[in-house]
């Protein structure tokens, strides 16, 4: 009887002890399989921190896929579950997280263009609940442009693929377009809001553009692949912002 007294008691005694641990909520925009590079760097650095996963911190994980829709609804549920900090990446997650909270920290790893989109007042004094890194992406934006026509010379229209649902997407679709006048290249825009716009998009494209510049979005990234694999058919050399695009085939 003790024998199975302790046996009971032990799992409500674990339970109480995660309770007490520190939360971290993991916002990820895209999925489990292509964020596994990000979540295996940002856990080994807490162990090297001394917070262990499962032990001296706990993590909640919620995806949204790429999905706009899912970017509140994850937000909305970190709060309710209390968490002590949210760490995400990218301007849609980082805004649907301040919406949803004005009191648990906000950490990102990675946002375009913090000060443009209103995410922080200014870089060296953030105020509010939101701190991170910007990736400065819009500044980088007519840069990856030139890089573009280096390799495609024969580049009179440039076709731009943007989630239009993303607040720094349209500023980085505006620093490209400044660019490309300046370059005296014409430009063709494909606005997209989910995964199902991709291949009409690109299929509208064909014959129309020699290269393709994809925006800095979750959605786009998350569907990488496809659109390399589409894009290549339709003989448009393509260039974004991020390793993962390259290693899908991007320039």
């Amino acid at each position: 009887i003790a024998l199975l007294g302790g046996a009971a008691a032990w799992p409500l005694a674990a339970r109480a002890q995660q309770a007490a641990m520190p939360v971290i909520g993991f916002f990820g925009t895209g999925t489990p399989s292509g964020w596994s590079q990000w979540t295996s760097a940002f856990v080994n650095r807490l162990r090297e921190l001394g917070w262990i996963e499962g032990r001296t911190i706990g993590i909640e994980y919620r995806w949204a896929e790429g999905r706009n829709e899912r970017y509140a609804e994850i937000a909305a549920e970190l709060v309710r579950l209390k968490v002590d900090v949210i760490v995400t990446q990218s301007t849609p997650s980082v805004l649907a997280a301040k919406q949803a909270t004005s009191v648990i920290p906000i950490v990102f790893a990675s946002a375009g263009d913090p000060v443009g989109n209103g995410i922080v007042e200014n870089l060296a004094h953030p105020n509010g609940n939101v701190t991170g890194l910007s990736a400065q992406a819009t500044d980088s934006a007519p840069k990856r442009l030139e890089l573009l026509r280096e390799v495609v010379p024969t580049l009179r229209t440039l076709a731009i693929m943007a989630n239009v649902s993303n607040p720094f997407s349209m500023l980085e679709i505006g620093e490209v377009q400044v660019a490309a006048r300046t370059l005296g290249l014409n430009t063709a825009t494909s606005e997209i809001r989910r995964a199902e716009d991709i291949a009409p998009a690109i299929d509208a494209l064909k014959g129309r553009a020699e290269a393709l510049f994809l925006s800095t979005d979750p959605l786009l990234v998350t569907n990488r692949v496809r659109i390399n694999t589409l894009a290549q058919s339709a003989q448009m050399p393509t260039i974004g912002s991020w390793r993962e695009f390259v290693e899908a085939g991007s320039l």
